[in-house]
């Protein structure tokens, strides 16, 4: 009988979630989008943050903190569906498929690096724990202050601020590698 209960919540919660996916649904699609790098995946971030708030026991409070709350959600969730793909590997750039009508001075392979490093920041985020990603994540993609981040994450600033210098120095590290990589194979 729970089941049922969960599988379809009353009248009055349907409503109010529904009411919720028209007032968030784009904060949470942005948020999950510049962690995720794509909107497939921002889209599963989106589904998963409103079916996890469908399968709650009670409804969503409605507070002040809700924005944050589902900011959270979505950083969450797309760090989850980054740390699931990073099995998956990236494909080397000499195995990459050419582009057609190259711009004069390396666009293609500008591009190519571009997104190689994107992919590699996004890997070490999935390698990290999740305060850390999290903290990053709100601070370089979503431009918040540490001072924010350490609210959101319930810590101090001080304590924000090393979750971050560690992230930057990992993620520092994982672009050197990417460059040395490529300058080996010049």
């Amino acid at each position: 009988m729970e089941a049922l209960t969960h599988a379809e919540p009353a009248p009055d919660l349907r409503d109010r979630l529904e009411d919720l996916f028209q007032r968030y649904h784009k904060q949470v699609f942005h948020a999950a989008h510049r962690v995720t790098g794509n909107a497939m995946d921002a889209e599963d971030a989106l589904q998963t943050v409103f079916m996890r708030l469908l399968r709650r026991d009670r409804g969503p409070e409605l507070s002040e903190d809700l924005s944050s709350y589902l900011h959270r959600a979505a950083v969450n969730a797309a760090l989850d569906i980054v740390r699931s793909k990073k099995g998956t590997g990236t494909t080397p750039l000499d195995q990459h498929p050419a582009m057609v009508a190259d711009p004069p001075g390396g666009g293609a392979e500008r591009r190519v690096a571009d997104r190689e490093i994107r992919d590699r920041v996004r890997g070490a985020l999935a390698r990290m724990n999740s305060s850390t990603a999290e903290a990053f994540a709100l601070r370089y993609f979503e431009g918040y202050g540490n001072h924010e981040i350490a609210e959101m994450l319930g810590t101090t600033r001080s304590t924000v601020g090393v979750m971050l210098h560690r992230a930057r120095h990992r993620i520092k590290n994982e672009i050197r590698d990417l460059q040395e990589t490529h300058h080996g194979q010049d």
